[in-house]
Order: C-alpha cells, then sequence, then structure tokens
C-alpha cells in the first residue's frame, strides 16, 4: 500500500489524553486513570488473583478484571479512594487555593 504524499506533524499533549481528545470531565477522567493505575501496581505487587482482589475490595471478578485494564469508568473518584484504602492505602485530599483561573486536580505518589 502506498503512503499519502504530504508531511505529518506531530503536536505536543497537554500531559491529559482525555482533554486532547476533547472528551468531557478531562480532568475527572485522568484523576480516576490515575487512582486505578495505583490500584492495579498494588494488585499487581502483592500477586493477588481477581478473585482476591474482588473480595478486599467488595466488588465482583468482572469489576476487577475491568479495573486492571484500565476499566474504571463507571466508578466514582471517591469509589476508587475507597478501593485504595480497602487495599491498605492512606489516601490524602488537600485543597489549597491556585493562582490559575480553575484549579487542578493530581495524584501524588507516596
Amino acid at each position: 500500500m502506498a503512503k499519502a504524499a504530504g508531511k505529518s506533524r506531530a503536536v505536543r499533549g497537554s500531559g491529559n489524553v482525555f482533554a486532547d481528545l476533547g472528551l468531557p470531565n478531562p480532568e475527572q477522567e485522568m484523576l480516576k486513570a490515575q487512582l486505578t493505575l495505583q490500584i492495579y501496581r498494588i494488585v499487581k505487587a502483592r500477586k493477588l488473583t481477581q478473585a482476591q482482589a474482588a473480595a478486599a475490595l467488595g466488588i465482583k471478578q468482572p469489576n476487577v478484571s475491568a479495573l486492571l485494564r484500565n476499566r474504571g469508568g463507571p466508578f466514582s473518584v471517591g469509589r476508587l479512594m475507597e478501593f485504595l484504602t480497602a487495599l491498605g492505602q492512606d489516601v490524602t485530599v488537600t485543597v489549597r487555593p491556585t493562582k490559575k483561573a480553575v484549579g487542578e486536580l493530581e495524584v501524588v505518589e507516596g
């Protein structure tokens, strides 16, 4: 198959793929993705089966499977934080003034 003539151009992303794709609520979606990544890392580090993780989190195994594939969409940020506490993690929410027009959401791994 022949390549189309012309130049391709790379564009630097904003750091939030959800915003770059024009999806609604990109900051919340990024936060959920970051929390889901933390859950994934803990489950893998502890070598938990999906059934064991489901028991620890109080959800069904298919939901754990979805979480481990970064499909945390149906879960709220609050619920994902509850999963982290169920896995023995402390979750701290810090609210502070910003100099920007709109504040930011972030996950800082400790």
